[in-house]
C-alpha cells in the first residue's frame, strides 16, 4: 500500500481532536465548528480528527458520526489531512469506515473496543474487518489499554495498513517495549495530549493528540515546535501555562474532559452546546471560575 508522505509527516505533528457542537435541542449543528477548524489550520495544526473522544464519539449514534465526518471533510476541504475515528460494534465500525472513506477521510483511527470480554486476537479480526470496509485507507490504532501486552500490540501493528499508534496509556516502559518489538516504520504518537508529550518524546514518540486546539491552537503549535527543537524546558514552561485547562478536564474521573473544552469555547464566544451524559455538565462554579481565570490571564476571552 502506498502511503502519502504528507500523512506520515502530519502524524508526527499535532492531531487535533475536534468537538461535536450541539444546538439547544441536542442536535448536531455545523456553524460553531467552522471557526474552530479555520483557526486550527491557520495556527498550523497538522491533522484534524473527527469522531475522537473530545468529539464525544461514544455519545453519538452511528448516523451522527457519519454526519460529523462528512461535515468535517467539507469544512476542511483538503487543507490538512482528516482522520476519522471508528469504533463501537464491528458492524457499526465497518459502516462508519465505509462512510468515512466515501466522505474523503485520509486515514481511520480505530478506537480500542471497550467490550468487557475483548480478546487480543479478537481485536486483530476487528481491525481487519474495519480495514476491508475502509477501502484500504491507512489505519492508526488508538491504544488506551496496554494490558494486551507487547505480543498483542505487535500483532495489531503487523496488520496490513497500520501505519501508526496513538499511545494513550501512562506506561512509558510498556511503550518502549512495544516500539522495540514492532516494525520500525510504525509512527508512535503521544495520545495523552500535551502534558505527556515530553515524556513520550524522550522515548522516541513524535507528535501528540490535542483537545486544546479547539480553544488555543496557537499554544499547542508552540509546544510542538519546542519539542521538535529539543527544547524541553520551553515545552514544559508552555505546558504549565495550560495546566489549569488540563486540571479541570481531568476531574470527576475525567468526566469533565469535554465539558472543560466546551465551557472554554462558550466563555470565548463560540457556544458549542452542552456535553451529553454520562459526561458531566455543566462545570461546577469552582471549575468554571478556575477556567475563566486562566482564559482571562491569557487574554483569550471573546477571541472568536
Amino acid at each position: 500500500m502506498t502511503i502519502c508522505h504528507n500523512l506520515r509527516q502530519a502524524l508526527t505533528g499535532i492531531s487535533g481532536i475536534l468537538v461535536t457542537p450541539f444546538d439547544t435541542h441536542d442536535e448536531i449543528t455545523t456553524a460553531p465548528l467552522i471557526p474552530i477548524v479555520d483557526r486550527a489550520i491557520s495556527a498550523g495544526v497538522h491533522i484534524l480528527v473527527s469522531n475522537g473522544n473530545t468529539g464525544e464519539f461514544y455519545g453519538l449514534t452511528t448516523n451522527e458520526s457519519e454526519h460529523m465526518v462528512q461535515t468535517t471533510a467539507e469544512i476542511i476541504n483538503g487543507r490538512v489531512p482528516l482522520v476519522a475515528g471508528i469504533g463501537k460494534s464491528v458492524k457499526d465500525a465497518c459502516q462508519l469506515a465505509k462512510a468515512s472513506a466515501k466522505a474523503g477521510a485520509d486515514a481511520l483511527m480505530i478506537h480500542q473496543p471497550p467490550d468487557p470480554f475483548v480478546a487480543p486476537r479478537g481485536i486483530v479480526e476487528y481491525i481487519k474487518r474495519v480495514s476491508d470496509a475502509g477501502d484500504g485507507l491507512p489505519l492508526v490504532l488508538y491504544l488506551r489499554n496496554d494490558l494486551i501486552g507487547t505480543d498483542g500490540i505487535k500483532a495489531l501493528c503487523d496488520i496490513e495498513g497500520v501505519i501508526g499508534v496513538k499511545w494513550a496509556t501512562p506506561n512509558p516502559m510498556n511503550l518502549a517495549a512495544a516500539m522495540m518489538a514492532c516494525d520500525p516504520s510504525i509512527i508512535w504518537v503521544c495520545g495523552l495530549a500535551e502534558v505527556w508529550a515530553p515524556t513520550l518524546y524522550a522515548l522516541g514518540a513524535r507528535g501528540f493528540t490535542s483537545g486544546l486546539i479547539n480553544v488555543w491552537p496557537e499554544h499547542s503549535v508552540s509546544i510542538h515546535a519546542a519539542l521538535e527543537a529539543g527544547n524541553y524546558d520551553q515545552a514544559r514552561a508552555l505546558i504549565t501555562r495550560m495546566s489549569t485547562f488540563e486540571d479541570v478536564r481531568a476531574q470527576e474521573m475525567n468526566g469533565t474532559n469535554v465539558t472543560g473544552v466546551k465551557t472554554a469555547l462558550q466563555l470565548m464566544g463560540n457556544d458549542c452546546g452542552a456535553t451529553r451524559p454520562p459526561s458531566a455538565w455543566p462545570l461546577t462554579d469552582q471549575q468554571k471560575n478556575d477556567l475563566k481565570m486562566m482564559l482571562t490571564t491569557e487574554k483569550m476571552l471573546d477571541s472568536f
